[in-house]
């Protein structure tokens, strides 16, 4: 009894594995069949369904019901009799082509008929299957639902290609970034029209001859990679570098990119993005000098003297040489702008300012003290020995006030 029960036990294990297998091996299929006959659709049925085909068929008798089928459900093939009463002739084939439109079109036919569409055929407009031979018919739905999965793959996947040719074309032609290829070298290879604009060059060929006479220096000091790496870690960091334009200016860039491939997988080039960066470096020049300097004398202001003096006081503490500071206040300001206007009482103030440029030392700073005041600092650092540094300091503010002195009060 033991064996018995073992035995039944192991019968129902091969048993649902069998059944597991073949649910798994099954493979689900929507079929529209056009026949007048039963028997001939129930035949294709069963022999789909002894090749793993799991199916669910619905059946009409035209084209016109065949069209109205299609608009409420959706179909993996459609299988229909030829020749019949409403399917005669090319113009019957055509229409019914037209009306299953992208699905898979099987034919059952006779022998007489298959020569009349041989031709089709050929041409890989249908499929026909001998109503002889339904046992082909699970291979032909099953080659038939292949190519069509291939030719929707193929579909996405040239959807896919001309999005991203789009992207690209649309970053290439892009005029806020040049683009351009150059070998290991440097030397360009290839541009984009934004580049030409950038460089002042009216064509590709005068950009590229002037980059191969080194008139363009492109150093990207990486050179080839190496054999094996990874095509990920190929890539540009972002660099700022000065190119000269073709009218002699000097243009700011910032390059980034990657290395580019070809299809046997070996080292091409480099596909690099220029962004013209001139005028934000100007501006943020100009920013700086504002940030630091007197927007009327054009002296350093308060900030950059506050700076200078810690940098100073440091100095002397760390070096014990010492430095002077002195402050200039311009007498009979105010008459000058109660009896000429503030205007010519700012030209006075800016002809004392020019006076200290002109005896300013490249070390030394010359400064105004905060917007609306009169005083002018100077800060010189120490020339002469600690003996006769005090007399030259002396000296040097005589010297400044006669020369404040000698200047004409300019006049209304």
């Amino acid at each position: 009894m033991a064996r018995l029960a073992q035995s039944e036990v192991q019968s129902d294990l091969r048993k649902i594995r069998s059944d597991s297998g073949d649910i798994h091996r099954r493979r689900a299929v929507s079929v529209l069949f056009i026949h007048r006959d039963a028997d001939v659709a129930d035949a294709c049925l069963e022999e789909l369904k002894k090749a793993k085909f799991s199916v669910r068929a619905d059946f009409v008798l035209t084209i016109a019901q065949c069209a109205h089928q299609l608009r409420s459900q959706s179909y993996d093939v459609v299988v229909a009799e030829y020749p019949s009463p409403s399917c005669k002739g090319s113009q019957a084939l055509q229409l019914l082509r037209q009306t299953v439109q992208e699905i898979p079109l099987l034919l059952l036919t006779t022998a007489i008929a298959s020569e009349s569409i041989a031709q089709l055929a050929v041409a890989d407009v249908f499929d026909c299957v001998d109503r002889q031979h339904l046992a082909q018919l699970p291979m032909v739905v099953r080659r038939v639902l292949n190519e069509k999965r291939l030719r929707t793959e193929l579909e996405e996947a040239g959807k896919a290609l001309r999005h991203s040719q789009s992207l690209y074309q649309a970053l290439v032609e892009n005029p806020a970034y040049g683009i351009c290829r150059c070998d290991v070298e440097g030397k360009f290879l290839d541009v984009n029209q934004a580049l030409l604009t950038m460089l002042g060059y009216e064509t590709k060929a005068e950009l590229l001859a002037a980059n191969h006479t080194s008139k363009i220096a492109l150093d990207l000091g990486y050179g080839a990679p190496l054999p094996g790496c990874f095509r990920e870690s190929v890539r540009v960091e972002p660099v700022e570098v000065e190119w000269r334009r073709k009218n002699g200016t000097t243009l700011k860039a910032r390059l980034s990119g990657r290395g580019v491939y070809n299809e046997n997988g070996d080292f091409a080039s480099y596909e690099i993005i220029v962004v013209d960066v001139t005028e934000q470096r100007a501006l943020e020049d100009q920013l700086r000098r504002q940030a630091f300097s007197d927007s009327l004398t054009g002296l350093a202001n308060h900030r950059l003297l506050f700076d200078v003096l810690q940098a100073e006081t440091c100095r002397t503490k760390r070096t014990e040489r010492e430095f002077s500071l002195l402050l200039l206040d311009l007498d009979g300001l105010k008459e000058i702008n109660d009896r000429f206007g503030h205007l010519v009482g700012n030209r006075a103030l800016c002809r004392l300012a020019q006076i200290l440029t002109d005896c300013c030392r490249s070390v030394d700073t010359a400064a105004r003290g905060k917007v609306g005041t009169s005083s002018l600092w100077f800060c010189r650092k120490q020339a002469q020995t600690p003996l006769h540094w005090w007399h030259g300091e002396f000296a040097f503010a005589i010297f400044l006030r006669k020369m404040a002195r000698n200047q004409r009060c300019p006049s209304a």
